[in-house]
């Protein structure tokens, strides 16, 4: 049986403590060395970072196939788990039996050199297999899990928002729309699908307030889509948002949140990904550890939006992009302020009404919302949120600002209408902190399937 009840995952091989007379590892061949009378096989099966090497003798059962067991070939190899001679590795298996499951011809593109990310790309089917890659999203899976674990153990509710939506949350437009027509039709809304324009959404928390108002803390965690046309290496136009939302919470309260959710992932991935964040660290970013460790130790400066411009004006640095009121900081701005200027981490607040959605609570100044976002070193922006704006009136004028038809956010006003509270969230992007947290520099390279304008492969 392939899917044997014996079948040994070569990382729980590896982490064991002494050696087994029986064990059943299913992995593909990393690569093969023969020698007079035996053969040595690297086999890998995506559990770990580490190879098992396998001493298959010329009189196992199965050893007359061995020739065909080239690179990317699957086996399955049944034996004894040995203390190790070799320098570097503690176990291996001596083999009893070995099978042959799969062939991989000579076309196999994924022979033991080194490929470029880009070229890596192209085979976005067959490059988890790759050291770098099966890292990558060995950490992605395990940070999914870790975030999950951080809002379940603070109450917070996990809620499935809705994937197709009428409502233009960021109020930028865009969006992809969502049709049964076929191409070269004429559009008429009303008698299609769902009755009216539609499209992809590109964020939950409108939906996930309305879950905030009645079970009080809530989290979104799935896939969100964006038609902006940047082909940029933090770009992407379908990726994975996470959006707490939270009921009787100011934006003091949204900022502890945020940083300490920054903080704990930051955790989770130095204590819980080491093998892993090695080969980060050894061959992507050298100086991933002492960025992560930056972060946990040292507390976040909060600064508000006028103080951080009046900052970067009198740095005597000059940007490629300008600095001044109404504009949003770029990354280089970003960067500078934590990495150069306060040395830590930094939360910027209160930013200008007019660069902000008709949803952030607009403050006493009547200028300001009450907005954050969380920049950190090496990346810039990694959160961003605000207290929502849960006064009625003030609501309906900011849509009206911003050319909204308050009469397609019924419901929405309806939380205004029926026990308004004060609320607040905040937005992370999934890839842009598994960014952060691998070093990984193209988002690309940290989603199974990357969507970007021009390609839309696998």
């Amino acid at each position: 049986m392939l899917l044997d009840a014996m079948r040994t995952l070569i990382k729980h091989a590896l982490a064991s403590t002494e050696p087994k007379d029986a064990v059943s590892v299913s992995a593909w061949v990393r690569s093969r060395r023969d020698a007079k009378g035996f053969s040595f096989l690297e086999l890998n099966d995506g559990s770990c970072l580490t190879n098992l090497q396998a001493v298959v003798d010329s009189n196992v059962p199965g050893y007359e196939q061995i020739a065909l067991l080239t690179t990317g070939a699957s086996v399955i190899v049944e034996g004894r788990l040995v203390a190790s001679p070799a320098a570097g590795q503690k176990w291996e298996i001596h083999a009893t039996s070995l099978k042959m499951v799969g062939l991989a011809d000579a076309s196999y593109p994924l022979q033991k050199k080194g490929h470029s990310l880009e070229f890596l790309r192209t085979i976005a089917h067959l490059r988890p297999r790759s050291n770098l890659f099966g890292a990558v999203f060995r950490t992605r899976s395990r940070l999914a899990y870790a975030i999950h674990r951080f809002f379940q153990e603070r109450d917070f509710v996990y809620v499935h928002t809705p994937i197709i939506t009428a409502s233009d949350c960021e109020g930028a437009g865009e969006m992809f729309r969502v049709t049964t027509f076929k191409e070269g039709s004429a559009p008429a809304p009303a008698v299609d699908f769902f009755g009216k324009p539609t499209f992809l959404t590109v964020s939950g928390q409108l939906e996930a307030e309305t879950f905030a108002s009645a079970l009080s803390n809530v989290y979104t965690f799935g896939p969100t889509f964006r038609a902006e046309n940047s082909n940029t290496s933090r770009h992407a136009a379908e990726f994975w948002m996470i959006e707490p939302e939270m009921a009787f919470c100011d934006l003091a309260g949204d900022m502890d949140l945020s940083e300490e959710f920054i903080k704990a992932t930051a955790r989770h991935a130095l204590e819980d990904c080491a093998e892993d964040l090695g080969l980060f660290q050894k061959f992507v970013d050298k100086t991933l550890h002492e960025r992560l460790a930056f972060v946990l130790e040292r507390p976040f400066q909060r600064v508000a939006y006028t103080d951080a411009l009046e900052i970067l004006a009198k740095s005597g640095r000059t940007f490629e992009h300008p600095v001044q009121y109404g504009l949003n900081f770029q990354s280089e701005h970003e960067r500078f302020l934590t990495e150069e200027h306060f040395r830590c981490p930094v939360t910027v607040f209160n930013y200008p009404r007019e660069i902000k959605p008709f949803y952030m609570r607009l403050n006493d100044d009547g200028k300001t919302v009450a907005a954050m976002d969380v920049l950190v070193p090496g990346i810039g922006e990694v959160i961003g949120g605000s207290q929502r704006e849960e006064r009625l009136e003030v609501l309906e004028e900011n849509m009206r600002l911003q050319k909204l038809q308050p009469e397609a956010y019924w419901w929405y006003l309806d939380l205004r209408r029926y026990g308004t509270v004060p609320h607040a969230g905040f937005g992370l992007g999934f890839e842009r902190l598994l960014m952060f947290l691998t070093g990984v520099s193209n988002i690309r390279d940290v989603i199974p399937f990357a969507r970007t304008p021009g390609n839309v492969e696998f």
